[in-house]
């Protein structure tokens, strides 16, 4: 009996973070390629992080989307 209850609520927590975690990326604040570049910057991967950034200019760091 135990096992099942432990089993049910481990798998309803990792329902609840499956489903926050779309929300909390598209809360991330980013920038589109355009935004980028008027900003005078470049995209340009970031290995480390597996993510698309704008590099230099006044968007510097920030995620494209």
């Amino acid at each position: 009996m135990r096992t099942r209850l432990l089993t049910f609520v481990a798998s309803a927590i990792l329902a609840a973070l499956g489903a926050v975690a779309p929300a909390v990326q598209a809360a991330a604040p980013g920038i589109d390629e355009p935004g980028c570049k008027q900003g005078h910057g470049t995209v340009q991967y970031d290995p480390g992080s597996g993510r698309w950034i704008c590099a230099g200019g006044s968007h510097d760091g920030e995620s494209i989307n």
